[in-house]
């Protein structure tokens, strides 16, 4: 179940993990702005996050956790609305796909300077609905398809986003995809 900040007493144990994940997310991607990844260590982020470092093992296993766990939860709005239109063709759902990342843009632009757009791939992955016990067919066509769109997000990052979600559809599109 998705919890809402609102929804939820500050008090509660459900709470106080809303309120680390917020900050320490918010921090993480402050610091992020300045340097790598890998020069941000975990004491730096919880006193920058003002929290403590069991907090902070209590909700994440690593600082790539967190990234994975906002990228979730931007998505999550995503796969609500393709969930609404899930009859609509697949290239439909790819535009939606490169209109997010255009919505998003300032926090993918710096997962991309910060050499992090690996992190995607499991999320392309999962929308693709992506499983080793599908038909072998299936299987090859889908996997076709999320690793195309991975490579093409990557390509499109790496090149500034220059073109519109729109025109990346349509390239997509020309490709016979």
């Amino acid at each position: 179940m998705n919890q809402n900040r609102k929804a939820v007493s500050p008090m509660s144990n459900v709470g106080r993990n809303l309120y680390v994940k917020e900050h320490i997310t918010e921090s993480l991607l402050r610091l992020l702005e300045q340097k790598e990844i890998s020069d941000i260590s975990i004491s730096e982020l919880c006193d920058d996050a003002g929290i403590g470092r069991a907090s902070f093992y209590r909700n994440f296993d690593s600082k790539e956790d967190i990234l994975r766990a906002h990228i979730n939860q931007l998505f999550d709005g995503w796969k609500s609305e393709w969930g609404k239109n899930s009859s609509l063709p697949l290239s439909a759902g790819i535009g939606m796909i490169f209109g997010h990342f255009e919505q998003h843009m300032a926090f993918y632009r710096l997962l991309n300077e910060r050499r992090l757009v690996y992190l995607l791939k499991d999320v392309i992955l999962e929308i693709m609905e992506l499983k080793p016990d599908l038909p072998k067919a299936e299987a090859y066509a889908k996997a076709f398809v999320a690793y195309s769109l991975y490579g093409w997000i990557e390509v499109w990052f790496q090149r500034g986003m220059q073109e519109s979600a729109e025109e990346m559809l349509e390239l997509f599109r020309s490709q016979g995809v």
